[in-house]
């Protein structure tokens, strides 16, 4: 993990534990990380680091915490020791925090309803720069989005579980036993769809060595509730992720040339 420009946070590595310090307009990322780390060692033992100190009124908030092994899953071939291994990972940290302290946690940011917002407010800027291929699978994304309901859906009906809020796979990491999980920054109350959908449809999950969405999904016991719900969030996260890869600054771009045509295409596949 390193620092960069547009981050929330600077990350310094020691041999035995991880000192993450944040913006001063970070406070509240600081608190959310903090809540996790204390949880998940409470309820979770050794999935996630091990929180030791935290300091929340300094001029850049900080959090000390263990140093977990293992290497990223961003950007390698999973196998299938891994790919169950992330799978668990996840369940156990859905699962984790008890029903009676999960009704505490506040609901994590960049849930449904934000997005869908921030959607609305991107199409202006976006929509009149980008290519025809990528302009008609925005076009149909807004459509289905327009008619999918989930604008005037209050909650989903589906249980609530706890939800680290970000896909990126760099924060799964295989010691090559198990997977532990990092960086909380956006942790709070979720649902298992959406959190399948923010590590199937991150642009982490293919843009390298792809992840077998399929055959990760298959490795959970979801409701039919869930279900139902699962492909309409893939579809909303990769919209997100389409609009995100057509603002990538051309001169400074974070992916490889050819990324959001290639999104588009995948939003036109789930879409589909």
């Amino acid at each position: 993990m390193t620092s960069v420009a547009w981050s929330t946070h600077s990350v310094e590595l020691r041999s035995n534990s991880v000192i993450k310090r944040f913006r001063p307009e970070s406070r509240g990322v600081c608190e959310r990380e903090w809540r996790a780390l204390t949880l998940l060692a409470a309820y979770a033992p050794g999935l996630a680091p091990v929180p030791q100190s935290v300091d929340f009124a300094a001029e850049e908030p900080m959090v000390v915490m263990s140093r977990v092994p293992g290497e990223p899953l961003r950007g390698v071939p999973l196998g299938d020791r891994q790919l169950k291994a992330l799978a668990a990972a996840a369940s156990e940290l859905y699962a984790a925090v008890p029903a009676e302290v999960l009704a505490e946690v506040p609901v994590r940011p960049g849930q449904q309803h934000q997005l869908i917002t921030q959607i609305h407010a991107w199409v202006p800027q976006v929509r009149p720069r980008v290519s025809d291929e990528v302009g008609e699978a925005m076009d149909r994304g807004l459509a289905w989005l327009a008619r999918s309901g989930m604008e005037r859906t209050s909650r989903p009906e589906v249980p609530m579980v706890f939800g680290p809020g970000d896909g990126n796979l760099a924060n799964y990491l295989w010691d090559g036993t198990r997977v532990h999980v990092v960086d909380f920054e956006d942790s709070g109350l979720s649902d298992r769809p959406f959190e399948l959908a923010e590590i199937t449809e991150h642009v982490a999950s293919w843009v390298g060595s792809p992840l077998d969405a399929e055959a990760f999904l298959d490795l959970f016991d979801l409701t039919a509730a869930e279900r139902a719900r699962l492909p309409e969030c893939r579809r909303l996260l990769a919209l997100v992720w389409l609009f995100l890869l057509s603002l990538d600054d051309a001169h400074h771009p974070r992916n490889p040339p050819g990324t959001v045509e290639r999104q588009a295409a995948r939003l036109s596949t789930l879409l589909a």
